[in-house]
């Protein structure tokens, strides 16, 4: 794996008819954003071969609406990241990204946030930016990451939606 985008699923719905948190779809201005999330990062050339998508329905939603900005790009839907761990979401990109150049996640936060933190100060980004990602990482954010031949991340771009 050459780069990893890391994705926060949209805005969702508070409640789940179901009353289960699995199963919260987004809202209008999580599909929204989403798209639109998805249109900047194709604009920028961060186009993912594989998108790992957990299976909850609000990522589900997320792909479905970032999807028309990645024709070529192949989903897999990944039980294990609804709300994993960073240690888990890094270990399925990695194992993914042994056989293509980009991967992309999307998932949930604590676990992409977090990741974009130890990220970021493992690849000795400016405390500024490490500071902006530990202060919030908002539903339709993504983090962007290039890997050295050894496997170490450095900062390629974090972009929240509407600015």
């Amino acid at each position: 794996m050459d780069r990893l985008i890391l994705l926060r699923h949209g805005e969702a719905e508070r409640d789940a008819p179901s009353g289960d948190d699995f199963d919260r779809r987004l809202v209008r201005p999580g599909i929204a954003a989403s798209a639109a999330m998805g249109e900047t990062l194709a604009d920028l050339g961060f186009c993912p071969d594989l998108v790992l998508v957990s299976a909850a329905a609000r990522t589900r939603d997320t792909w479905e609406a970032l999807c028309q900005a990645f024709p070529k790009a192949q989903a897999r839907f990944e039980d294990s990241l609804y709300l994993a761990e960073p240690e888990r979401v890094r270990a399925l990109a990695q194992a993914a990204g042994a056989t293509c150049g980009t991967v992309m996640v999307v998932g949930h936060n604590p676990g992409l946030q977090d990741l974009t933190v130890q990220m970021l100060k493992a690849g000795g980004a400016p405390p500024a930016l490490i500071a902006k990602a530990q202060n919030g990482f908002p539903t339709a954010a993504a983090a962007v990451f290039l890997f050295d031949h050894a496997g170490r991340p450095s900062y390629d771009g974090l972009f929240f939606p509407g600015r």
